[in-house]
């Protein structure tokens, strides 16, 4: 009976063996799977966050291009650019000869009005309209207030060149660059004394504060 019941008993353990391993290795499995489920969220998190940034970022110049479209599309499709008035030429009384020394119009062969592509120069327009309007009640212009109000406009930091102040005026330049354009901008904030015009920049490359292509 001994002999019989011996290999019993052995038989009888012999099956737990196999459980404790297995819970073990559950265990461990569940553990690496806890773990690796933690890897990934932290992972997540961080790029979420990338892609937020990265979001926010492109978020800002999709705005401003978006803005500048709107502008441009209250201009006439093939609206002429309208040259500034160069003055009234000397005429002379019906039936007298006008004097040899008479001014005559003359064309302008630099500037924006004739860098400008008609598009640029509708839009310039409006661009300094509301520029103006917004900063002509600005009883302070410091360089801070003139960056907010255009930023509040939709017109981003990028965008924004030297802006200075030089006693009670802020000077600023804005570029417009848009579908190969060369629209920019140069003010002057005052007051009721505000300042807006147009001008010229390259059509790519860097911006710099165009002096001599002033409006």
């Amino acid at each position: 009976m001994r002999r019989t019941s011996a290999p019993t008993g052995t038989t009888a353990r012999s099956p737990r063996r196999p459980r404790q391993a297995l819970t073990s290795t559950a265990l461990a499995a569940l553990a690496i799977l806890a773990l690796a489920a933690c890897g990934t969220e932290r992972t997540g998190a961080e790029g979420t966050r990338g892609d937020l940034a990265d979001t926010a970022g492109s978020t800002t110049g999709v705005a401003f291009t978006e803005m500048l479209g709107k502008v441009a599309r209250q201009c006439p499709p093939s609206a002429p650019p309208e040259a500034p008035p160069s003055g009234p030429a000397e005429t002379a009384p019906p039936g007298e000869t006008p004097p040899s020394d008479a001014v005559e119009p003359i064309a302008p062969t630099a500037g924006p009005e004739v860098e400008l592509n008609a598009r640029d120069w509708c839009a310039g327009n409006l661009h300094e309209e509301r520029i103006a309007r917004a900063l002509w009640d600005l009883a302070d212009p410091t360089p801070a207030k003139v960056r907010k109000i255009l930023n509040d406009l939709g017109y981003i930091d990028e965008r924004i060149h030297d802006l200075k102040q030089s006693g009670t005026t802020t000077r600023f330049f804005l570029d417009l660059r848009d579908q190969g354009g060369r629209l920019c901008l140069d003010g002057s904030a005052a007051a009721h004394q505000t300042v807006v015009d147009k001008c010229a920049a390259p059509v790519t490359g860097p911006f710099t504060p165009p002096e001599a292509t002033k409006a």
